[in-house]
């Protein structure tokens, strides 16, 4: 499904649609307008519509949105109506607790496997996942046509993983190391202390999210 450029900031809003409608229709919600959908999230209504407008539009005219259809359409917008192969390169406190949060697999993300330099967990599985040394990342990752590499390990090494990753044909990274990553396919940066910054900033400045 092809669609015209949109900005990052829609981008970033499409999960929190996808999360609120999720709730909505575990409530039993089968409509809402773009009114009382932006007051829900904390919106403006013109926004919502705007944001939806960029994927064509999903409202009726007098009727709002039909949750269950707006819930797939977003779903399907997101890729999250297909399954996406994961590979997790770290194996430590991170690696880990991303490869035993149960929420991937719901949202069809399967992680596959583990790498790690640490020989003391090479050949060890963690919650059902193998964990195999760095020499076989690139031919796992052809073999088995992995779509996302994540990448929890030291910042030394995180540039050299990434591109080991794209030469190998991943088609997107999800980065755990606090350091910019310089890639040709799409990344998203998950630092944690950039994170805990900008609250101990919201807290300094009681600054309430908009």
């Amino acid at each position: 499904m092809a669609f015209k450029r949109v900005s990052e900031a829609v981008i970033k809003r499409l999960p929190r649609y996808y999360r609120h409608l999720v709730m909505l229709e575990g409530q039993g919600v089968e409509r809402i307008s773009s009114e009382k959908l932006a007051q829900q999230m904390r919106l403006n209504a013109s926004q919502v519509r705007q944001d939806f407008n960029c994927f064509g539009g999903f409202g009726q005219q007098g009727y709002g949105y039909n949750v269950r259809t707006l819930l797939q359409e977003i779903k399907s917008i997101l890729a999250l109506d297909r399954e996406h192969t994961v590979v997790i390169v770290g194996a430590g406190n991170i690696g880990r607790a991303l490869t035993n949060f149960e929420g991937f697999a719901a949202s069809g993300f399967k992680v596959l496997a583990l790498f790690d330099v640490n020989p003391a967990l090479i050949g060890t599985e963690i919650n059902g996942k193998p964990v195999y040394a760095m020499d076989q990342l690139e031919g796992f990752v052809r073999e088995h046509s992995v779509d996302i590499g994540v990448i929890a390990a030291r910042r030394s090494a995180a540039q050299d993983i990434a591109d080991r990753m794209v030469g190998a044909g991943i088609k997107g990274i999800w980065n755990f190391v606090p350091v910019d990553l310089v890639v040709n396919v799409p990344i998203e940066n998950v630092h944690l202390n950039d994170s805990l910054s900008e609250l101990s900033y919201k807290i300094e400045h009681g600054v309430l999210e908009d």
